[in-house]
């Protein structure tokens, strides 16, 4: 199923996570399998966070690039509007390409 996901994107081009394991660089079009990286201040959800469409009122976009994904093993999260609505928790993702408009 596909999906969106906010990404942080680095000076020269690379894309991260906004919060967890920012370390670490994604590549496109190459399976991933959600990891486990817990981090003082957040709630421990071993599963890629992605949204149903490329909204999330509640977090900035400076900096940050939507990409659409494709996923695997996912369950449905459901979050207030204010949060984008429904996320997705998924097992394994594969990066597809930008999203160039929302």
């Amino acid at each position: 199923m596909k999906a969106y996901k906010l990404f942080r994107e680095l000076k020269n081009g690379d894309i991260s996570s906004l919060f967890i394991n920012k370390k670490e660089r994604y590549e496109l079009d190459r399976w991933m399998s959600a990891e486990n990286h817990p981090t003082k201040g957040f709630a421990e959800r071993p599963f890629w966070h992605c949204c149903s469409e490329p909204r999330a009122p509640h977090l900035s976009e400076k900096d940050r690039v939507w990409m659409e994904v494709e996923m695997d093993g996912y369950q449905e999260f459901k979050r207030p509007d204010s949060q984008g609505g429904v996320w997705y928790l998924a097992d394994n993702i594969r990066i597809l390409g930008r999203v160039t408009s929302v």
